[in-house]
């Protein structure tokens, strides 16, 4: 029977209303959290001596401040937990449920001796989290940046930022915060729930059901009079950098290089909402993307209707040209652009994101470790092939030229989606670089733009993948 007990410590002392709890949590060493190269400390103990209880206690210090916190997220007495501190916990605490853990950490209560958790060593790569930073600094929005063949994280940066220091003690200080956004709402992970028109950065979904379906092929050509006709109201051009807006007789790959909303209008009619939609499903819209931190800071991307995912039944009930060219009522979070930039990169596979490389003990035995787990077929080989052919003519000479890196070729796609405010758009840019063998695959998001996605988003991205692969940009 005693094993029985120690079994369901951690479910008996969770309970709402165990007085001790708190307690018991700040005597735990809680384990260190890493960035990828397992030795920059992101997350580190001070100990804090309580005389009068005979105990020591330890406090979270985040030495890395805004860089890492939508990820890492904190831990506290007075606030509880968010990110990885919250959806890790068991792990960081070392009460995650393996029978010979739990024995031993309850003994070690039990016997007075300082019980400490499992150390996690993250996917984030800090050179690329920091250009990240620096590009978000004076906007609101999110970079992810992923490896296309394993899913991991390398970048998840949010602004406006903000400092896990100070959420116990200042709290105040965080939300008094401002931003060009409003309300600027520091403490959202706009990665994960922030929701974003996507705009013509959507138009790589479209253009997937397009070409995989077989309804269409990259040779396929359409006549461009620089507006499509929706409900009998012309739907015009959105002229990305000035340039022409109307383009006359195109084919398939001018449309994305030039990012011509006429055709994709057109297109999304004569393919119909819900093979649209289905594609969509593909690439993971309308699921909640399976990543390691709290599901309540997750948000899933597809259609909205009243604040609330939207899957039509009735065809007619969505605008099938706006949908095409990413507008509508479309709301998607960066991570997902990336894991659709990404799932080109990796000939159609959509790979489970992770933000969590390994989890190891105190004694230096690795607990878990993260392997590599397709999530969704997307689309055929050959279809990606297509694709990354005409996202690579995208920064070349189209759209995307700001994207460009002196000796890496670079795949993406624009996207500048208006949100109905004047100077108010959301702007994008999804790429993969290098195109010929990927190793990163990125989103930018933005929002409050008064530009369009190659003059704000695309520098962004470069920087940061320039960083990533060890390029000046």
């Amino acid at each position: 029977m005693t094993s029985y007990w120690l079994w369901r410590a951690p479910e008996l002392e969770a309970r709402r209303g165990n007085p001790n709890l708190i307690v018991r949590q700040l005597t735990i060493e809680r384990g260190l959290i890493y960035a990828s190269n397992g030795k920059t400390l992101l997350v580190r103990n001070i100990e804090k001596e309580q005389p009068e209880l005979g105990r020591t206690w330890y406090l979270r210090r985040y030495p890395r401040h805004q860089l890492t916190a939508h990820a890492v997220g904190y831990s506290t007495v007075e606030r509880s937990r968010a990110g990885l501190e919250e959806s890790l916990n068991d792990y960081l605490t070392g009460s995650n449920l393996e029978l010979d853990t739990i024995i031993e950490s309850t003994l070690d209560r039990l016997q007075g001796i300082t019980q400490r958790g499992n150390n996690v060593v993250t996917t984030l790569n800090l050179l690329g989290q920091r250009a990240a930073v620096r590009g978000l600094q004076g906007s609101c929005g999110g970079v992810v940046a992923l490896e296309p063949a394993t899913g991991k994280v390398l970048v998840m940066a949010s602004s406006p930022g903000y400092d896990p220091n100070l959420v116990e003690r200042r709290f105040g200080r965080i939300v008094r915060q401002g931003g060009p956004c409003r309300p600027a709402a520091p403490l959202l992970n706009r990665t994960t729930q922030g929701r974003f028109i996507p705009g013509s950065s959507f138009k790589i979904v479209t253009a997937t059901a397009a070409l995989d379906s077989g309804r269409f092929t990259p040779s396929s050509r359409f006549n461009d009079p620089g507006y499509c006709m929706e409900y009998g109201k012309k739907v015009f051009n959105y002229a990305d950098q000035s340039g022409p807006s109307v383009f006359g007789n195109v084919d398939f790959g001018d449309a994305v290089e030039n990012s011509i909303n006429s055709v994709f209008c057109e297109i999304g009619k004569r393919l119909g909402p819900q093979l649209v939609i289905e594609y969509m499903k593909r690439f993971g819209f309308y699921d909640e993307p399976p990543i390691e931190l709290p599901s309540d800071e997750v948000t899933p991307s597809g259609l909205y209707r009243n604040g609330r995912l939207y899957d039509p039944d009735d065809p007619n009930a969505v605008d099938p040209g706006r949908l095409a060219f990413g507008q509508e009522r479309l709301q998607v979070t960066p991570l997902q652009m990336a894991l659709v930039a990404a799932a080109v990169a990796n000939d159609g596979i959509v790979m489970e994101p992770t933000l969590v490389d390994r989890i190891v003990s105190p004694d230096g035995n690795v607990i878990t470790r993260s392997r590599p787990s397709e999530w969704k077929t997307a689309m055929r080989p050959e279809t990606a092939a297509d694709l990354t052919a005409m996202m690579t003519r995208v920064v070349e000479s189209g759209t995307g030229t700001s994207a460009q890196i002196p000796g890496i070729s670079v795949a993406g796609k624009t996207g500048t989606a208006e949100t109905g405010r004047e100077g108010q758009n959301d702007t994008w840019f999804i790429a993969f670089a290098p195109a010929e063998a990927p190793r990163v695959a990125i989103a930018v998001g933005l929002s409050n733009q008064d530009g369009t996605g190659g003059s704000t988003a695309a520098p962004i991205a470069q920087a940061v993948i320039a960083a990533l692969l060890g390029r000046n940009a």
